[in-house]
């Protein structure tokens, strides 16, 4: 059986040309070549190069490891707060469930 690709919303997609547009556009600035920027991510050109037009397929941490190296602030902060609001996002997430269910629809056996 052959498998159906993944669509992506338009905003998923937007995000990611974005993003891809923005490594590209602060590499040139920088003026690295792609051949240096793979190297320093640890990728090959083409995934550099994939990265760079928004595929949705490429690894979420290649994608941020290729945008911190060129200078793109992630989440609009400095990288050295994101340590700080994780921690407070995760005390936030303790202090919620550990599961969500569904409520379960009572029985109605008054026949």
């Amino acid at each position: 059986m052959r498998k159906l690709p993944r669509t992506y919303s338009k905003i998923t997609i937007h995000a990611l040309t974005l993003l891809g547009a923005q490594v590209r556009q602060a590499r040139t600035r920088l003026q690295m070549t792609t051949t240096e920027l793979a190297e320093r991510v640890g990728i090959s050109r083409t995934t550099l190069a994939k990265i760079e037009k928004g595929d949705p397929y490429v690894e979420i941490g290649l994608v941020f490891e290729a945008a911190v190296l060129v200078g793109i602030p992630l989440f609009d902060v400095e990288g050295s707060s994101l340590g700080a609001r994780v921690e407070r996002l995760q005390d936030k997430l303790a202090l919620l469930p550990k599961a969500v269910r569904q409520k379960r629809s009572e029985v109605n056996d008054d026949f």
